[in-house]
This record gives C-alpha cells, structure tokens and sequence, in this order.
C-alpha cells in the first residue's frame, strides 16, 4: 500500500466518524419505519418522505428522491426491503451526480490560474475564518505561496483571528483594523499578492446578514476594487454554511446566492450534528457545487467534497 493509499484511507476514516451521527440518524429511522415490512411499498415511501425532510434534505429534494424511488418500484414490481438501502444510496448519488461540477482532486490544482483568488461569504458563527484558516493550511502543505486579507473589519474578533490562523501558518495577513473599508482590504491584498507571486489570494468578508441590497453594493464593491489589480478576481465565490443549523443553511444560501454569484460552497460542522442531509438538498437545490466539508476541529478536518465517498458513508452499514 503506497503513501497516497494510505492518506486516502485516513480521510475516509475522518469522513466516517464525521458523518456518524447523521448516518445513525438516518438508518435508525428508516430500520424503524421498515419493521414488520417485506417490501418497499407506497406506505413505507411515506414514511421515508418524512424521514428525509427530517434528516434537513429538504422538501424538494426528498419529493424528488421519493419521486426516483416510485418509479423503481414500480418498474422492478417487488423491491425487498434489504435493497432499500442500496436503492437509496443510488438514487442520491444519481441527484448529486446531476451538479456537473469539477472539484480539484487536491490542493494543488489551481485551474492553471495565479493568482487564484477566493472571496469568502457567510453569516458569522458558521466558521468562515477556522475554514479560510483550514484552506490556507493545505494550500500551503500542496507547496503553493498563500496570502490572507482580513475584510471582515466590523468584528475585530475576526481580524485577530485571521492574523492567528496567519501566524500558525506563517502565510502574511493583510490587515487595517476593525472598522475600515473591506474593499480598501481587499485591494491591498490582491495587489501584494502580485508582489510577492503569490498562488493563492483568499479575502475574508463580514457576516453581517444586513438588507440584500446593502449585501449586494458590498461585495459587489469589493470585486470592483480587486479587479483593478486582478481583471478576473475572484475567481471563486465560496458560500460557508453550517451544517448543523438545518434549514436554516437553505435560507442563508438563498440570501447569499441573490446577493452575489456564489460558485461554490463550504459546509461546516459536520462532525457535531444529525443534519448531515442538508449536504444533499443545498447541492441539488441551488446546482452550486460542494468544495469543501468539514469533518472535524482539526486543521487537517476540512476536506475536498468527494460525492462518491460521501454517499457511500452516508449508508455504510
């Protein structure tokens, strides 16, 4: 077994015990709604609706799993109820499959673009900064020069962060303080980005979930400012959510995606809660792709989202 085999197994372990309590959840519920039953009928099909939209998957989302599920039955007449789970399991992976997106395999892959930048949005508390934190990590570790700018500059709790999360990865922090002009942050550090040649730019942005307009003139300023230096920046829009508050995610990618042209997200907090479903209904819902979840405290805990892997835990056992 080579070292690579090796790290890919460790990352399944992670994402294993990081989806635990989501995937108990789930397979407890759906072995509960199955006792006494032989087969996968129109009954039970209504008990797994339920079972969904309480496992945050979302209304449309379940309608549309149920929806795949009617159909199979019906055409293979008699479906037992030991191939549920993998009926299931193929019909996610199917709506997840549908989200064409192309995920970078590693760290290193940078769409043959320097610098890549990334601009950061999500509402406070969803762990934007440990995240930015995480990527400046093993952006670093995959042997690329990172630079950090802190534009949330309404909360100097997230300027001292940021500088911390510099320090422990010794990449520079572009910092004016609380209370300045993000986009001033912004532009100061796509340009010592140039600079200093630096591979990765990732700009934080305040969580503030003020009127949508007020959101929209801000980031919208942000991207101008940056494009004088940089005519492309950002290259990526990252949307980070937390997983355990459920609906409530939906909600947040709905306001962020009106507000600006979000092209991927980040969901956080995986490790701590039941709600893991809402990875499947925020891909399917909103066609954004999934980049990153996180699995864990550690700074090794933020993962590249592999569907595959994802589904297949999700029904391990």
């Amino acid at each position: 077994m080579g070292i690579f085999d090796f790290f890919s197994k460790e990352k399944k372990e992670k994402l294993d015990q990081g989806l635990e309590k989501t995937k108990t959840s789930l397979l407890d519920k759906i072995s509960k709604a199955l006792v006494g039953k032989s087969n996968v009928d129109d009954a039970f099909l209504d008990d797994l609706e339920e079972i969904l939209v309480s496992s945050d998957v979302g209304i449309e989302t379940t309608l549309k799993i149920i929806d795949r599920l009617q159909k199979r039955v019906a055409k293979d007449k008699y479906v037992g109820t030991s191939e549920l789970n993998t009926l299931l399991k193929e019909e996610i992976a199917a709506l997840l499959d549908e989200n064409k997106s192309e995920i970078p395999v590693d760290f290193s892959d940078l769409k043959g673009v320097k610098p890549y930048v990334v601009m950061v949005v999500g509402v406070n508390g969803v762990g934007k900064t440990t995240t930015i934190g995480k990527m400046a990590n093993q952006y670093k570790k995959a042997g690329k020069k990172v630079i950090l700018g802190a534009g949330d500059t309404f909360r100097a709790a997230a300027v001292e962060q940021l500088k911390i999360w510099g320090t422990r990865n010794d990449v520079p922090v572009v910092s004016h303080g609380m209370n300045t002009d993000p986009a001033s942050v912004a532009f100061d550090t796509v340009q010592k980005a140039v600079e200093m040649d630096a591979d990765v730019v990732i700009i934080d942005t305040a969580g503030r979930l003020h009127n949508k307009i007020n959101l929209m003139n801000e980031l919208s300023k942000i991207k101008r400012v940056m494009q004088k230096v940089i005519p492309n920046a950002p290259n990526e829009i990252l949307l980070v959510l937390d997983a355990s508050t459920g609906q409530n995610a939906f909600e947040q990618a709905k306001q962020f995606t009106a507000a600006t042209e979000v092209n991927a997200l980040a969901l956080t907090k995986l490790d701590g809660t039941a709600k893991g479903g809402v990875v499947i209904g925020v891909a399917d819902q909103f066609k954004i792709p999934v980049k990153y979840i996180g699995v864990g405290e550690g700074i090794e805990d933020l993962q590249l989202f592999n569907k595959k892997e994802f589904v297949d835990s999700l029904f391990k056992g």
